[in-house]
């Protein structure tokens, strides 16, 4: 190769990271993931009356949510909320229990407290390919959500990034060309990437593309494109420069269990920055020491991506809970029981994040912040919830409601060394 071409090459990298700044920030409060626990962040639960012009959204099923519809294992603890929406569900007093709107800024304004006051160092703002498909929609009530969460990060000095999931792209009609003209309106209108609270890693943008390799989604990673999206993420001249991390199963270095068996991914991860992968259901504080299982898992992980020369994010969750959910939904069949994972008074959780630290994590994922529907939300939740002849839903193991939201903090001081590595859960002074 001659000088010449190498003297060109460069130039040109140089030229496509200088136009890129034109639409990023060249400066980011967070230039790197790692010591970082980020959180993942719903932000779709919707009420009547709330403005969105939605019915009841991810609480229930069909716009309703009463004791025929409900679709929620955790009842949310409302108690600091501004604003709260009165539901059919009663306490034993016959006070009528309230929900919060993840679509009213005061919500998103008190979650990024929580962030700021716990020591969460962020999250990564769901954006799904339903979403991205409307990227000439100009009304989006996920736009206003993700607006108030850049302002919100930026008044509590918290991180935040995109994600997309690709959940439900349908291989027929759509592929990933959605997903960059739905970032370039973020860019452009949004101006995500010019808030100095847009997380970068490796001193870029972080964007982040979920679900590659699963077996239960209906498109072929080879056929969608996703590899035009991610050239398109780091090299477009305008709005590339970014860092790319990937949402992929667990087992996706066997490419088995809960991975589809197509070498294909280890090329798509090799040419992104970070790999994610995706661990809720898979480990249970049910299993003897599955928690030892889970440090092995994460170390083998290490070793694959270090020696594939891309970074590895453990994932760490509280438990998990669908029994309302899975009522309505025969193709969830698994783990229907109420508290099929439980969190057992947040050992668990802690067990998952002490091994991630030990096995060699420079960084943590939490599924998720906000996900009362499935059970793995870190927000403050009920230890007593409006249970009924009708209706049930978890309680909280006698734990404070903001528990997890006080572990998730204290994982992070842990994992940037600020308190030593301890395996025993962390309690209150």
């Amino acid at each position: 190769m001659s000088l010449r071409y190498n003297l060109w090459l460069v130039c040109m990298l140089v030229s496509i990271s200088f136009q890129a700044q034109d639409k990023h920030t060249r400066i980011s409060k967070y230039p790197s993931y790692k010591g970082l626990v980020m959180a993942g962040y719903q932000g779709w639960f919707r009420a009547p009356g709330d403005g969105s012009g939605s019915k009841w959204g991810h609480y229930g099923a069909n716009g309703k949510f009463d004791k025929d519809h409900n679709t929620i294992d955790f009842w949310p603890d409302v108690s600091q909320y501004e604003k709260t929406y009165e539901t059919s569900f009663k306490f034993p007093d016959g006070t009528k229990a309230r929900v919060f709107s993840s679509f009213d800024k005061s919500t998103t304004d008190l979650h990024f407290k929580w962030m700021k006051d716990y020591g969460v160092d962020g999250v990564f703002m769901q954006r799904f390919f339903g979403v991205a498909k409307r990227y000439n929609d100009p009304n989006k009530s996920e736009d206003v959500i993700l607006k108030n969460a850049i302002n919100a990060a930026e008044v509590n000095n918290r991180a935040v990034a995109v994600m997309y999931d690709l959940s439900g792209l349908n291989p027929s009609t759509d592929d990933c060309s959605y997903v960059i003209e739905d970032w370039k309106k973020l860019v452009d209108n949004l101006k995500v990437t010019k808030s100095e609270n847009y997380l970068h890693h490796n001193g870029k943008p972080l964007v982040t593309i979920w679900g590659l390799g699963f077996p239960d989604r209906p498109y072929d990673i080879r056929k969608i494109g996703v590899n035009r999206l991610i050239d398109f993420l780091k090299n477009d001249p305008e709005y590339g420069g970014c860092s790319v991390m990937l949402g992929v199963p667990t087992y996706f270095r066997e490419l088995d269990k809960d991975c589809l068996p197509d070498p294909y991914l280890h090329e798509v991860i090799r040419s992104a920055d970070i790999v994610l992968p995706w661990m809720v259901q898979r480990f249970t504080p049910l299993l003897h020491q599955d928690e030892i299982r889970y440090r092995d898992h994460v170390m083998a992980d290490i070793k694959w991506c270090k020696e594939n020369q891309v970074d590895y994010v453990p994932l760490v969750y509280a438990g998990f809970s669908w029994h309302n959910l899975s009522k309505r939904n025969p193709g969830l069949a698994r783990h229907t029981s109420y508290g099929a994972i439980p969190r057992v008074g947040g050992k668990f959780f802690w067990d998952l994040a002490y091994n991630a630290i030990a096995a060699g994590g420079e960084m943590l994922y939490i599924g998720m912040f906000d996900e009362v529907d499935e059970g793995t939300a870190i927000i403050p939740v009920l230890n007593d919830p409006p249970n009924s002849k009708d209706a049930h839903f978890v309680g909280n193991d006698n734990v404070p409601s903001d528990h997890y939201l006080f572990l998730t903090g204290q994982a992070g001081k842990m994992l940037r060394k600020e308190i030593p590595l301890r395996y025993k859960m962390p309690t209150r002074n």
